[in-house]
């Protein structure tokens, strides 16, 4: 992937992200909730994911704000499939609804709130809740590393503790291994590579990787604390005399806080041409969690890592 034009300018499509791609447009499109798409670019993005042929978009909104916003965009809704609803919070409660009743098998963020979205969603009333935590991957793919990588949870989990960053883990680990990770590399990150009482994140990670050891996080190999240089970089690693199977070769980057990860993922993005794509997991269904801001092979990359998961969910339910 080369470098971009400008600084507005969307990243290029990586190989890795083609093959994503690719490979999810071999299996069957799936019927996915947009959830309110009351703006060119995400209304824009459900329909692109439909004609790359990975999506079949149920659109949940106003029937007018859609046909205007469609109309100022020349955009044709003609066969599309449109629940008409109130408003915003009217779209994710009817849109909770049809994943609940197995209508559809994955939810996709329009110009609503993500909180709007996801407080539908982990409403005791939704029938979406697993045991799980619900947590947000971020899958980056940058012209620095060999190959893509997870940073977790930089949308969801402001201060995740110790039983939540569990989840987190858990559901990156199940991520990984339906991207074609078999057995992915979990980084657990602070801001130093030893334990220390006076940094609580030291000691999250301490613990994770020993709930590892007693088989309470599986399918994934765990090492932290770790610092970001030490999870990517194998020089850095070898120079502080880390020996081990994760130091810099992680797959997932498990940060310590929200403002850590979305920090992390935003300056790998905006500085390191980094294609991105996101996506929700703890639910009954995944949920494409994408910014306004993201370009449209971001939106076309989640979208395909959603249709993935709801076909891995169909044999293997959360």
């Amino acid at each position: 992937m080369t470098a971009t034009a400008s600084n507005d300018s969307p990243p290029a499509m990586n190989q890795d992200v083609q093959r994503l791609i690719a490979h999810a447009v071999t299996l069957a499109p799936i019927q996915v909730a947009v959830v309110h798409p009351c703006d060119g670019a995400s209304l824009s993005a459900a329909l692109d994911a439909r004609d790359a042929g990975l999506i079949r978009p149920t659109l949940v909104a106003p029937r007018a704000r859609l046909e205007a916003v469609a109309a100022a965009g020349g955009i044709d809704l003609g066969g599309v499939d449109i629940v008409d609803v109130p408003h915003s919070h009217a779209a994710a409660e009817r849109a909770v609804e049809l994943a609940r009743d197995g209508r559809v098998e994955a939810l996709m963020k329009g110009s609503l709130h993500t909180d709007e979205l996801m407080a539908a969603v982990v409403s005791a009333a939704s029938g979406l809740r697993t045991k799980r935590r619900v947590s947000h991957c971020f899958v980056l793919q940058t012209p620095r590393y060999p190959h893509p990588f997870i940073v977790t949870d930089a949308a969801i989990n402001l201060a995740p503790t110790l039983e939540q960053k569990a989840d987190i883990v858990r559901n990156a680990i199940d991520l990984a291994r339906v991207i074609g990770i078999e057995t992915p590399r979990v980084a657990i990150l602070a801001a130093v590579e030893t334990v220390s009482p006076a940094m609580p994140a030291t000691l999250d990670a301490a613990a994770l990787c020993k709930m590892a050891d007693r088989g309470q996080i599986s399918g994934g190999l765990l090492d932290g604390p770790l610092a970001i240089d030490n999870a990517v970089s194998l020089d850095a690693a070898l120079t502080k005399g880390i020996r081990s199977d994760v130091a810099g070769q992680a797959d997932i980057l498990v940060v310590p806080d929200l403002e850590s990860g979305n920090m992390l993922a935003k300056v790998l993005i905006y500085l390191g041409d980094a294609t991105s794509a996101g996506v929700v997991l703890g639910a009954r269904v995944p949920i494409v969690l994408t910014s306004r801001a993201d370009p449209l092979v971001s939106r076309i990359a989640s979208c395909a890592i959603a249709v993935m998961l709801a076909h891995h969910y169909r044999n293997a339910p959360p």
